[in-house]
């Protein structure tokens, strides 16, 4: 079994390609004051647990102030700790105790958007003519009355405002309480680059930026057209195509400046969340890899669960990319279903292993680790303004950031109070400490495929090449010089065997189970029902195109 002192990495390329990325939803991590949410004392209690998982960088979800419209992604002072989470101390105590423990630290910057009680906003909308009026957008009404144009907010309804002490409308992609900043304006470009340099300042290791693609918005404010392919019942939002609110052809030179001010610091990163083709993506690294270092490839997240498909989608997105470009997976997030759910149980365990063995770096989700579900909840338990802007079509985020399962006691471990939302049914089963001390647990699969990640060079920076298969099987391998990492994976519910044209020579180093370790590869592969296999290959053993 892996241990702590299993996690030293060989570093060779940079921290944030090396180590995994654990997204940490503050607000249901752990309650360290008894006011049933979480918060950063009770992040800094569960310090251990990011050790002996093996993940070497952590993203926190907003600790910013905020009056909580959107649960922190409505920020009201960008400089701020929301007493929810504790104070500036607490952060600063954070930040110290993970770098004490060789972790990186990641802020999710969120610049498309204010709360309506930040300053900025609160002074915008004093007059026609404050200093501060074009930071944000806003329009006269249309000519014949209502809202300037058609542009609709993702939180479903008109992505318009009207204010009546001015008699103008503001634009809000989100909740009309996240009015959106005008990132035409350079005054606006410089504040957020101030923002960052002070928290970068504070030792920040970088950030996740939040929807980045919406930044810029047509200044003409044209019309969106219609999406000739949306039906009644799918997300209202998606009733029109964003031609002009999103991914607007200037933002590349937008997103150049947020990365000049974070290479302003030595050995920071910027990473960008983008909701875009994969062609689309790629724009994002910049032109000369001057963009994000990576933005976020959330591909996984809602792709079919089909060897094939998923086969396709790896080598398309590896084609795509720039020279130079570093890839990145992610398979869960505060926003998407749980991998758990999406796939079952026994998939989850194929998930983890592709997750980490697939080139680039991995992102994993709280609570994925122990194979957390999603958490039904009550009408009268909802939280999420989405799910309360468009109810009955199941889009409601609740279910995904329920508290995190520590233990078989009140309420998993979690508060000692009642919980912001309920725990899962299943916690006094499901939690890390029962999973901890059982090695065949999805828990102790990802402390294995980590620690071997990170002993493995043709994992952790080797390259990719995809091996022929059919049906339900996934075989790619990854090599760094001599060192050659067979991956094998059955994405079905029968036993699968892979032949090659000359006999494969190796030893298995792990199953997605657990009785299958030091095993010798003389010949095929054979993998039982929803198995996953890494094999080391041997030297001087060739790896043709298989048949099944």
């Amino acid at each position: 079994m892996p241990t702590p002192l299993d996690r030293k990495p060989t570093m060779i390329g940079e921290w944030w390609q090396v180590f995994a990325i654990y997204q940490v939803y503050p607000r249901s991590f752990q309650d360290s004051n008894h006011d049933g949410t979480g918060d950063l004392q009770g992040i800094i209690s569960r310090l251990a647990h990011f050790i002996e998982l093996g993940v070497g960088t952590i993203w926190l979800s907003p600790v910013f102030t905020s009056p909580m419209a959107d649960f922190g992604y409505d920020i009201s002072d960008y400089r701020g700790i929301d007493p929810l989470f504790g104070t500036m101390h607490d952060f600063h105590e954070l930040l110290a105790a993970c770098h004490s423990a060789g972790l990186k630290v990641l802020l999710d910057l969120v610049p498309n958007h204010t709360s309506a009680q930040h300053p900025w906003f609160l002074e915008s909308r004093m007059a026609l003519n404050n200093p501060k009026r074009d930071w944000f957008l806003w329009r006269d009404p249309s000519p014949g009355g209502g809202p300037p144009n058609n542009w609709i907010s993702q939180f479903g309804g008109s992505g318009w405002e009207y204010d009546v002490k001015t008699g103008q409308y503001y634009y809000h992609t989100f909740l009309k309480e996240q009015p959106d900043l005008n990132w035409h304006n350079p005054e606006v470009r410089e504040a957020i680059h101030d923002v960052m340099r002070f928290w970068l300042e504070h030792g920040v290791d970088g950030f996740r930026a939040d929807a980045i693609w919406y930044l810029l918005k047509d200044e003409q404010f044209r019309n969106n057209p219609q999406n000739p392919n949306f039906r009644p019942g799918e997300p209202p939002q998606q009733a029109l195509i964003p031609l002009y609110t999103a991914d607007h052809p200037d933002i590349h030179a937008i997103i150049r400046g947020m990365r000049r001010v974070v290479d302003e610091f030595p050995k920071r990163v910027l990473l960008g969340e983008i909701y875009l083709p994969i062609e689309r993506i790629m724009a994002y690294y910049g032109r000369d890899l001057d963009g994000t270092h990576f933005p976020f490839n959330f591909s996984l997240l809602e792709t079919k669960w089909e060897a094939r498909v998923i086969a396709r989608l790896i080598s398309e997105y590896e084609a795509a990319l720039p020279r130079g470009g570093w890839p990145n997976w992610v398979l869960g997030n505060h926003d998407r279903p749980r991998i758990a759910t999406r796939v079952g149980p026994d998939q989850a365990r194929i998930a983890a292993m592709l997750l980490l063995t697939l080139r680039g770096t991995p992102t994993i989700y709280y609570g994925d680790e122990i194979g957390l579900v999603n958490v039904p909840i009550e009408p009268s338990q909802v939280q999420d303004p989405f799910e309360k802007n468009v109810p009955g079509l199941g889009l409601g985020r609740d279910g995904v950031r329920t508290p995190m399962q520590w233990d078989a006691t009140a309420n998993a471990g979690f508060t000692s109070a009642q919980p912001w939302l309920p725990v899962s049914d299943d916690y006094e089963t499901r939690n890390v400490g029962c999973q901890r001390d059982d090695p065949a647990t999805i828990y102790n699969l990802y402390r294995r495929l980590i620690a071997t990640r990170r002993q493995r060079l043709s994992l952790s920076i080797g390259c990719y090449r995809p091996i022929a298969a059919a049906g339900d099987l996934l075989l790619f391998v990854r090599q760094h010089e001599d060192e050659r990492t067979l991956v094998a994976l059955n994405f079905g519910s029968e036993p699968l065997a892979a032949s090659f044209a000359q006999p494969l020579q190796g030893q298995i180093l792990m199953s997605t189970f657990t009785d299958r370790a030091s095993e010798a590869v003389n010949g095929e592969v054979s993998l039982r029902p929803h198995e996953g296999l890494m094999i080391d290959v041997a030297i001087g053993s060739e790896i043709p195109p298989s048949t099944i």
